[in-house]
C-alpha cells in the first residue's frame, strides 16, 4: 500500500512509524524538496536550504521530531525547530520566514499512541500527489551527504508561537470583547496558543483540556468529544464554547446552551458574514459532499453558490484555489479562510465566529439558525464489491429515492477507499424518512454488491 495517506504518513508510532522511518523520509524529502533554490542563487543571497519542524506535544513526537530534524540536517538543510505549535501555525511559518519547506509531527484527533508526518511545501501548502509519490520513490536512496560546513544546523525558532499569534490578531474584523468563551484545546498543540490568543482578542477565557503530558492528547477532550466542553460552557454560564482537535486545525463549537455548531453552520455564519463584508470571493463557498443539504438551502437563500469536493480538506483547498475562493471547509471542522490561512485553521476559525458575535451582538445560537439541518443517516454496507456502484439496478433504486425525496432530501453512495465498504448517506425532511430510505438502498447495496 502507498506509504502517503489523504493526510500525510500516519500510524502506531513505533509500528508503522519508526525513527528509522522518520529519518529515511527526511531524508528523501530533502532530496525531492530541497533543491528548488539554485545553488548560485543560494550563494548569491547568503541564503541556505531551510525548513521548519514542527509537531504536536504527544510523547513520541519528540524522537520522531529528532529523527526527522537529524535527517534533514544530515542533507544540508537548517532545521528551524519551532517546538509544539498546532499544524497551522506550522503552514503559516513556513511562508513567515520563506523556508523550502516544512514537516509535521502529528496525528491530528488520533490517540496518543499514534502519530504522523505532515509536509508542506513552499509557502505552507500541502503537496500533490505526485510529490508525495516522488518522495516515497526516493526513500531507498540516494541521499544528499554533504560533509564540513555544508551540513545542516538545527536552531531553535524561538519566536515561532509570537509570530502566529500576531498573525492571528491582525486577521480579525474586530476585538472579541465582552464575549465568554470556553476553550477546550484536546490537550493538544492548542494548549499553549488558543487561550492566549483569545485573551488577547479580548474575550474572557475559561479553560479545559490545556494539560498536555504527552499520552493524554484527544482523550475524551476536543473537537471528537463535545460533551465535556457542552457542560464546561453550561456550567459557567459562559457564551459559546470552542473545541480544537490535537494539532488545533479543526474547529467546532457549542452555544450557551450546550448545544453542538458543526462545521457546516460555521462555514454558513461565515459565509454571510464575508458576503456582507465584501470579503467573500464570487460569493461562493467550498463544501464536500457530505455537507448537510441545510447548507446548501440556506446559502441558495443568500445567493450564495455551493461547490463540492471530495471528502478531505487536501481536496476542499485544491477546489478553492482553482477559482480562488476565499471560504471552504468540512463538516468535521475543518475550515480554510484563504487570505489568511493555507491549510484549515481551528484557532483561526474559533476566532473569526467569535467574532462575528461581538460585531453583531446575536448569540452562537441564533447565529446557527441560518441554516437547518436535515437529518442525515449514514449506514456502511460491509464485505461488498466497492468497484461496482454503477450497478444499474442499484442506481435505479438511488435514482427512484432521490425522485421521491426530491428538493426535501438527498442521497449519496460512497465506496471506501481501503475496505470493502460503500457508504449509504440519506438526508430528508425527517428522521424516520431519512432512516426507512437509507435501509431501503443498504438493502440494494447489500444485494447486487455482495462478494
Amino acid at each position: 500500500m502507498p506509504l502517503f495517506g489523504t493526510d500525510g504518513v500516519r500510524g502506531l508510532a513505533n509500528g508503522i512509524l519508526t525513527a528509522d522511518l522518520a529519518l529515511s523520509l527526511a531524508q528523501a524529502t530533502a532530496v525531492v524538496l530541497g533543491q528548488g533554490r539554485s545553488a548560485e542563487a543560494r550563494r548569491a543571497q547568503g541564503l541556505r536550504t531551510s525548513v521548519v519542524v514542527g509537531r504536536d506535544p504527544r510523547i513520541s513526537g519528540e524522537f520522531l521530531s529528532a529523527a526527522v530534524s537529524a535527517g534533514l540536517a544530515a542533507s544540508g538543510i537548517d532545521v528551524y525547530d519551532a517546538g509544539v505549535v498546532p499544524t497551522p501555525a506550522l503552514a503559516f511559518l513556513v511562508a513567515d520566514r520563506d523556508a523550502d519547506f516544512g514537516v509535521m509531527i502529528s496525528a491530528s484527533h488520533n490517540p496518543a499512541p499514534d502519530n504522523g508526518i505532515k509536509i508542506f511545501a513552499r509557502g505552507g501548502v500541502k503537496l500533490p500527489d505526485e510529490v508525495e509519490r516522488r518522495i516515497e520513490a526516493t526513500l531507498n536512496g540516494p541521499f544528499l551527504l554533504p560533509t564540513g560546513a555544508d551540513v545542516g544546523r538545527v536552531k531553535r525558532f524561538a519566536d515561532a508561537e509570537d509570530r502566529y499569534v500576531m498573525h492571528l490578531l491582525g486577521s480579525l474584523p474586530n476585538r472579541l470583547d465582552g464575549i465568554h468563551v470556553v476553550l477546550d484545546c484536546a490537550h493538544g498543540a492548542a494548549a499553549g496558543v488558543s487561550p492566549e490568543t483569545f485573551r488577547d482578542a479580548g474575550a474572557r477565557v475559561t479553560v479545559i483540556g490545556a494539560d498536555p503530558d504527552g499520552i493524554n492528547i484527544n482523550d475524551g477532550v476536543g473537537s471528537t468529544h463535545l460533551d465535556k466542553l457542552a457542560r464546561a460552557v453550561v456550567a459557567a454560564g459562559a457564551d459559546v464554547g470552542i473545541a480544537h482537535d490535537g494539532d488545533a486545525d479543526r474547529c467546532l463549537a457549542v452555544d450557551a446552551r450546550g448545544e453542538i455548531v458543526d462545521g457546516d453552520q460555521i462555514m454558513a455564519i461565515l459565509a454571510a458574514s464575508m458576503q456582507e463584508r465584501g470579503a467573500l470571493k464570487d460569493d461562493t463557498l467550498v463544501a464536500t459532499v457530505m455537507s448537510n443539504l441545510g447548507l446548501h438551502v440556506a446559502m441558495r437563500e443568500r445567493d450564495i453558490t455551493v461547490l463540492q469536493a471530495a471528502v478531505g480538506d487536501r481536496y476542499v483547498l485544491e477546489l478553492m484555489n482553482e477559482g480562488g475562493f476565499s471560504l471552504g471547509g468540512e463538516q468535521s471542522g475543518h475550515v480554510i479562510m484563504s487570505e489568511f490561512a493555507t491549510t484549515g485553521d481551528g484557532i483561526l476559525t474559533g476566532l473569526h465566529l467569535v467574532a462575528e458575535m461581538a460585531r453583531t451582538g446575536k448569540s452562537m445560537a441564533e447565529l446557527a439558525s441560518i441554516m437547518t439541518k436535515y437529518p442525515q443517516v449514514m449506514i456502511n454496507v460491509k464485505d461488498v464489491d466497492r468497484t461496482r456502484t454503477a450497478d444499474p439496478v442499484l442506481q435505479d433504486a438511488v435514482a427512484a429515492v432521490a425522485a421521491e425525496l426530491g428538493d426535501t432530501g438527498r442521497v449519496l453512495l460512497r465506496a471506501s477507499g481501503t475496505e470493502q465498504l460503500v457508504r449509504v448517506m440519506v438526508e430528508a425532511a425527517s428522521e424516520a424518512d431519512a432512516q426507512r430510505h437509507a435501509e431501503q438502498l443498504a438493502a440494494v447495496v447489500a444485494e447486487r454488491l455482495a462478494l
